[in-house]
């Protein structure tokens, strides 16, 4: 099994992904154990000398003004972990919930916290063991962090909340003597450097950008087939057209048609049957590469934050410092994740459009709705409502979060950036596009049955057998939503590895 080192400044998407999903083992390096405890050597002089610092003398928030010392800031950092989680809403999945707490490990591990790295360690133990705390999905305003959402996250480490255990939910306490892991006592400033930062918003953020790149590569293999499906024109790919203007994502999308589409007897050239297709086909490149592009910018702000210090105050060992900032305020990211919605969302729409070219006799040369005997049935009429359906939903969770804000805390904390509700705002959207281009997937490999039995493209004949394995062709009405529901599936199992592996990459 892979190990990911954790050292706070070089973990990648893809390692990310490595430990959320295949459970890859986790090692902090030692130049990282070193920093984390230099800087716990300069929080615990604040503490012996009673300098007044944020959140390790202080209160918090509105109470920033009050000063605790001794043993009631044991007390406060507990306090502020019970006191903070007030979630709500469906737990977040594991993978996601993994993420939460390797990327609160990796903040960490940079060193500028003033935790003990023995607190650490039960986190990496933890995911080490599979000890999953519960974390409801709502609740946080993503500034000052995710401090509800964090706030479920460390209860298990004190003995309270509730965990998933080898598939079992349990108290805190219970699941964490399961796997064999002790509980913790938090003493002064840990409370705050475990809730204090953007992990839950970038554990959304970091799965979704993940998985919407690699449905990108669906999207372009959807629209090769419904090219073929329409008799598309192929000449509106030739990279010439695209070099003039050299967006990269549309530069990439016009090649990887062409070689979806190389060896295919169903397209046409310029002029050999018609002049121009209709803008969802021959404006693909653009539309699809705009969102590569998009994606591809949202990916960076992502692995940024992802290697970033978000709490606050933060801890400077080589001067004896602790300056209190606002790395933890998710605006950075939170205009990300509005913009990668926005990006998704365009791609079920050119789709949900090439599919109802598919279906509407008004549109092109094919049989109403897809099927032959039309009037006693229905075919995949309904298809395109739900397709419509899921597209318009999309349009409105486009609207962006991080233009609200409300303030919190006495108005203490009077501008936040609601950046954990755009990132599961963009999530739920990636999820409807997953689904529209099941649906365009499916209406295509009906609509070439359908026409002409010429030759496919190679990438899109393999697309076309791996679907046609588990989705028979539609000869009179039956439940649909199953082929659906198989079409999702075979995306979301990555079956069509296989048309992709020649793609630019």
């Amino acid at each position: 099994m892979k190990k990911v080192i954790i050292d706070g400044n070089s973990l990648t998407l893809e390692e990310f992904i490595e430990v959320c999903r295949n459970y890859a083992d986790l090692e902090i390096s030692e130049n990282a154990v070193k920093k984390i405890n230099n800087s716990r050597e300069v929080v615990k002089r604040f503490v012996d000398e009673g300098k007044i610092i944020y959140g390790i003398t202080t209160g918090f928030g509105k109470f920033s003004e009050i000063l605790i010392l001794g043993d009631e800031a044991k007390k406060m950092q507990k306090n502020l972990i019970v006191s903070h989680a007030v979630g709500c809403g469906d737990p977040f999945d594991t993978e996601i919930v993994r993420g939460i707490i390797l990327l609160r490990i990796n903040n960490l591990c940079k060193g500028y916290s003033g935790i003990r790295y023995s607190t650490i360690k039960t986190m990496v133990d933890m995911l080490k063991e599979g000890v999953h705390p519960i974390i409801p999905e709502k609740g946080s305003l993503g500034a000052s962090g995710d401090l509800a959402p964090l706030a479920h996250m460390a209860l298990p480490m004190l003995g309270l909340g509730k965990a998933e255990y080898q598939g079992e939910v349990l108290d805190g306490r219970e699941a964490m003597n399961r796997a064999g892991i002790g509980t913790i006592e938090l003493t002064s400033k840990e409370g705050l450097a475990l809730i204090n930062g953007t992990q839950v918003m970038t554990s959304v953020g970091a799965h979704t950008v993940y998985d919407a790149i690699k449905l990108l590569d669906i999207a372009d293999l959807s629209a090769a087939l419904t090219f073929e499906a329409l008799n598309g024109i192929i000449s509106v790919l030739d990279p010439r057209l695209h070099q003039l203007r050299p967006h990269k994502g549309q530069i990439e999308t016009a090649e990887n048609l062409l070689i979806m589409l190389k060896g295919s007897r169903r397209t046409m050239v310029q002029g050999e049957g018609k002049v121009q297709d209709a803008y969802s086909l021959r404006c693909t490149p653009q539309v699809h590469g705009a969102s590569r592009d998009a994606i591809a910018f949202v990916k960076e702000k992502i692995e940024i934050e992802m290697n970033s210090v978000t709490d606050n105050p933060i801890i400077f060992d080589e001067t004896n410092e602790g300056i209190s900032g606002g790395n933890f305020h998710g605006q950075p990211v939170a205009l990300a994740f509005d913009f990668m919605s926005i990006a998704l969302s365009e791609i079920a729409n050119i789709s949900e459009r090439r599919l109802e070219r598919l279906v509407n006799p008004s549109l092109s040369e094919l049989p109403a709705f897809l099927v032959q005997e039309g009037g006693s049935n229905s075919g995949f009429m309904i298809v395109q409502y739900s397709a419509a359906s899921l597209v318009s939903e999309n349009k409105i969770l486009s609207h962006p979060a991080s233009v609200d804000s409300i303030p919190s805390s006495g108005n203490q904390e009077d501008h936040v950036s609601m950046g954990t509700i755009g990132a599961r705002k963009a999530r739920e959207i990636y999820k409807n596009v997953r689904r529209v281009l099941a649906m365009e997937m499916m209406c295509s490999c009906q609509a070439i049955d359908l026409g002409a039995k010429k030759k496919l493209g190679d990438a899109t004949q393999n697309a076309y057998n791996i679907i046609r394995e588990k989705v028979d062709m539609l000869i009179c009405d039956r439940e649909i939503y199953d082929d659906i529901n198989a079409c999702e599936n075979l995306i979301t199992d990555n079956k069509f590895e296989e048309s992709l592996k020649s793609l630019r990459r």
